[in-house]
C-alpha cells in the first residue's frame, strides 16, 4: 500500500473541526494533520481531559481519517525568536502573557515541551513545528557578520531546545521542524548545523517541505538524502520562482502572497516547479514511509478545488517501493 495522503489542517483554522474533517475525507485525504490552533487540537485541553482525547479520536475515526502527527508551528516559533508585536497574534494568551520576550520564550518552550505530552497521550509519535531564530535578523550579512556572531545564534537554539527536546524523549515522541526562512535550519548547511547545536539528538529530526527550499536554490533531493533517517514527516507543497515582473526579488520586496510582482509564490501541489516524481523516489529510496501530508497554500485558487486536486495528484504519484531489483529473477535460483 502506498503512504497516506494527509492535509495540515493549519491553512484551514477558520473552520472547526467538525466541519474541515468531512470536507477532508470528500476531497480525497485518508487523515489530518491536525494544527494546535483554531479548534483543532488544544494541547492544555488534551494534558487535562482524557475525554478530549478519546473524543478527538473517536471524530476522525467516524470520518474514517487518522492521524500521524500534530503540529504547533506557532508556539514553536516563540521559542527562539526576537518576539515583537505580530507573535502576540499567533500566540495562545498564556503563552503570550505580559508580551514580556524572555518571559514569552520560556512559556513558548513550556508549550512545546506539553505539546510532546499531548501527542503522547493522542497516541502521535511526530510533532511538526518551527523553531524560531535569534539570528534570523542576521541572514544578509551586513554590518559585517562573524561566524562567532551566527555560533552564537545556534548555541541559543540548543540551549532553548535540548531541555525540549529531552521532554520528547521521555515520552517517546519526535520533533520535525519545518526548515524554512525566519527558522534556525532554513537549507541542508544551517540544517546540518542545528544538529550539531543540538548534540544530534535522536528526537530532533526534519518536517521535509520542498517548497521552502526550492525558489532559495537548494537541492531539496540532496536534503532527502542527506537527512533521510531524521525526516519525521512529509509536506507536499508547490512553488514557483523566477514568474514575476522583475520588480521584487527572492526576499519578496515586502509584498504579500499572491501578487504577481512576485518572483516566487506558493502553488497547488503539481502546478509549479517541484520534481515530485524525483521526490517521491527519493523518499523511497531513504526508507520514508510516513505521510504525504499537503499543505495547501496557493493565493490565487479556491482552496477546496485546490485541495482535492493536490489529494489526487499525490495518490496518482505515489507508490510502494520495490521489493527486490526487476532483475532478480534472472537468476535460475528465483524462478
Amino acid at each position: 500500500m502506498a503512504r497516506p495522503v494527509t492535509l495540515f489542517t493549519g491553512q484551514w483554522a477558520d473552520l472547526p473541526l467538525t466541519e474541515l474533517a468531512p470536507l477532508a475525507k470528500s476531497m480525497g485525504y485518508d487523515g489530518l494533520e491536525l494544527a494546535c490552533w483554531g479548534d483543532h487540537f488544544n494541547v492544555q485541553e488534551a494534558l487535562a481531559s482524557a475525554t478530549y482525547v478519546k473524543d478527538k479520536r473517536a471524530m476522525l475515526e467516524q470520518h474514517g481519517l487518522q492521524c500521524f502527527a500534530i503540529g504547533n508551528h506557532l508556539v514553536g516559533q516563540a521559542v527562539c525568536d526576537r518576539i515583537d508585536e505580530r507573535h502576540q497574534s499567533i500566540l495562545p494568551d498564556h503563552v503570550w502573557g505580559d508580551g514580556d520576550p524572555e518571559g514569552v520564550r520560556q512559556r513558548a518552550a513550556a508549550e512545546l515541551q506539553d505539546t510532546a505530552r499531548a501527542a503522547a497521550q493522542f497516541g502521535v509519535k511526530t510533532v511538526t513545528g518551527f523553531t524560531g531564530s535569534s539570528i534570523w535578523h542576521a541572514t544578509y550579512a551586513f554590518p559585517p557578520t562573524s561566524q562567532a556572531y551566527w555560533d552564537k545564534g545556534f548555541a541559543d537554539f540548543g540551549r532553548r531546545f535540548t531541555p525540549i527536546l529531552d521532554v520528547f524523549a521521555s515520552v517517546g515522541v519526535n520533533f520535525a521542524l519545518e526548515v524554512h526562512p525566519t527558522e534556525i535550519a532554513f537549507d541542508i548547511a544551517t540544517s546540518e548545523r542545528a544538529l550539531v547545536a543540538v548534540n544530534q539528538h535522536p528526537r530532533f529530526g526534519f518536517n521535509f517541505d520542498p517548497s521552502h527550499l526550492g525558489y532559495q536554490g537548494v537541492d531539496y533531493i540532496r536534503f532527502i538524502r542527506t537527512f533521510g533517517p531524521r525526516i519525521f514527516n512529509a509536506h507536499m507543497k508547490d512553488v514557483w520562482w523566477g514568474k514575476g515582473d522583475g520588480t521584487v526579488g527572492t526576499f519578496g520586496g515586502h509584498t504579500s502572497f499572491g501578487d504577481a510582482r512576485r518572483t516566487w509564490d506558493f502553488r497547488s501541489v503539481g502546478r509549479g516547479m517541484i520534481d515530485f516524481e524525483s521526490l517521491i523516489v527519493a523518499l523511497n529510496d531513504v526508507g520514508y514511509a510516513g505521510p504525504l501530508s499537503v499543505e495547501w497554500e496557493d493565493s490565487r485558487m479556491d482552496r477546496v478545488h485546490g485541495a482535492s486536486e493536490s489529494a489526487a495528484f499525490c495518490k496518482r504519484l505515489d507508490f510502494k517501493p520495490a521489493s527486490g531489483a526487476f532483475d532478480a529473477v534472472f537468476a535460475k535460483d528465483a524462478q
